[in-house]
């Protein structure tokens, strides 16, 4: 833990930025279940039509979406702990 703090240092939040933080979490949560549920309805069909080559494109947009919204989730709370440093 004590080298942990050397490289980066501990910042203590308000309950206020848990608060933004979780609020942050649920909001990315909720879109990641939002676009999970759309594509695989979308790779059901393509899965009962026998449609092989869109099933695969359907698979790799849905790991590219996920990707992307947790990405934009960690971002989005990094700039909240940022912001609690100054």
């Amino acid at each position: 833990m004590e080298r942990l703090a050397k490289t980066e240092p501990h910042v203590e939040l308000t309950d206020e930025q848990r608060a933004a933080l979780a609020a942050v979490d649920e909001k990315f949560t909720a879109k990641i279940a939002e676009k999970e549920v759309f594509l695989n309805d979308l790779i059901g069909k393509a899965t009962a039509s026998g449609n092989f080559e869109e099933l695969a494109e359907l698979e790799m947009q849905k790991t590219r979406e996920i990707s992307r919204l947790r990405t934009e989730c960690e971002a989005a709370k990094e700039e909240l702990r940022k912001s609690a440093d100054s």
